[in-house]
């Protein structure tokens, strides 16, 4: 009997994936929860399994094309059976009869559409109009479509599904969060100090970011408000701590989840943290991935203050900084000290400016105290 497979939400948000390779061909037989295909979703490849076992009778998408979620992924049936897809997974023919007469198409036009005074500036600019997309109304070549044309060369590829998921996410947390980034900066000396110190006694790096983690998780459990979501009308404050460091890869800005950063050390944080960005960069991450709080060290790109975008589904990120030699006042006199910039963002409809701000504070102090012995 034939099995029909739909693709299932493998993620968080998950519309779609595109189908890297089919590891059984149509005819070949495959086990029960035997690899039936792999797929790239946003933040992975992953192979997904055969629900039953049998023979592959269809498969819904050819590599290289995309699948939406809820659609037959593969069939799996007997030896010899035939499946005709039902009538929803028929493509719709190309003309559809109308019930009353026919209206004429309208005749394209021989010349893209454009203004007289915009097709003389791309005569002395020597733009062809028949290779510019029009933006305006209707496909209408504006001035700026000519003059972007007359700038230079350009080229117009895709956005790789891992891009289209951070445009998309990105977009919708601006867009539904009231986005508050507040300002701090701390001395660095104890922490750096710390690190050191540990570094002796450690067979291998220690990102400094594991420090960072170690030192906000007891500020979450004092400040619920930051390790929070919004759910409606109700205010849904987390009692477990995944941290989301942001991680650099060649695919894009991913976000690996520390799970259950409460009751490890910051040698264990380090070890997990340098697991995970190897796994991000592999295009290697589970599939739940889902932060309730997030670090990004912008500092390692060089970077010092931003405003941080708020990872959709949680309150606050913090972003930290390069840390430099800066004058600083210490009793009185100036001197030369190592100061860390550090920019909080956080949900307006959960947090206030006050609270913001005895967060920021806090976390300063837990900075120039660092204390990990």
């Amino acid at each position: 009997m034939a099995h029909e497979f739909v693709l299932p939400d493998v993620g968080e948000g998950l519309t779609d994936v595109v189908i890297e390779e089919w590891l059984v061909a149509v005819g070949e037989e495959v086990g029960l929860d035997a690899p039936l295909v792999q797929v790239e979703t946003d933040k992975a490849v992953v192979d997904i399994p055969s629900p039953v076992a049998g023979v592959l009778l269809h498969q819904g998408a050819a590599p290289g094309e995309t699948l939406e979620v809820g659609r037959v992924l593969a069939v799996v049936g007997d030896a010899g059976e035939v499946w005709e897809p039902r009538a929803a997974e028929v493509e719709p023919p190309e003309e559809v009869i109308p019930i009353v007469g026919t209206l004429p198409a309208a005749p394209a036009p021989d010349r893209p559409q454009v203004l007289p005074a915009v097709r003389k500036l791309a005569v002395e600019t020597g733009i062809d109009l028949e290779s510019v997309d029009g933006t305006g109304p209707g496909g209408r070549i504006t001035r700026d479509d000519v003059l972007a044309a007359a700038s230079g060369p350009t080229e117009r590829i895709p956005m790789s599904p891992v891009r289209r998921a951070i445009a998309d996410r990105l977009s919708k947390s601006w867009r539904e969060i009231p986005h508050v980034t507040t300002y701090g900066a701390a001395r660095a000396e104890q922490l750096l100090g710390e690190r050191r110190r540990l570094l002796e006694d450690h067979d291998g790096p220690l990102p400094i970011e594991a420090l960072l983690v170690a030192l906000i998780v007891p500020l979450l459990e004092a400040h619920p408000e930051f390790n929070a979501t919004v759910s409606g009308t109700d205010l849904v404050l987390r009692k477990h701590y995944d941290i989301g460091i942001a991680t650099n890869t060649p695919d894009g800005l991913m976000l690996p989840v520390l799970k259950d950063a409460t009751g490890r050390n910051v040698t264990e944080i380090a070890d997990a943290v340098i697991r995970l960005a190897k796994s991000a960069r592999s295009r290697n991450l589970p599939l739940d991935q889902r932060p309730t709080f997030s670090v990004s060290n912008i500092g390692a790109v060089g970077g010092g203050y931003g405003t941080p975008l708020i990872p959709y589904g949680t309150s606050s990120i913090v972003s930290f900084g390069r840390a430099s030699a800066e004058p600083v006042i210490e009793d009185g006199a100036v001197v030369a000290g190592i100061v860390l910039p550090i920019s909080l963002s956080y949900d307006h409809r959960i947090i206030d400016g006050a609270l913001g701000r005895t967060f920021m504070a806090g976390l300063v102090e837990a900075i120039e105290e660092a204390d990990f012995s």
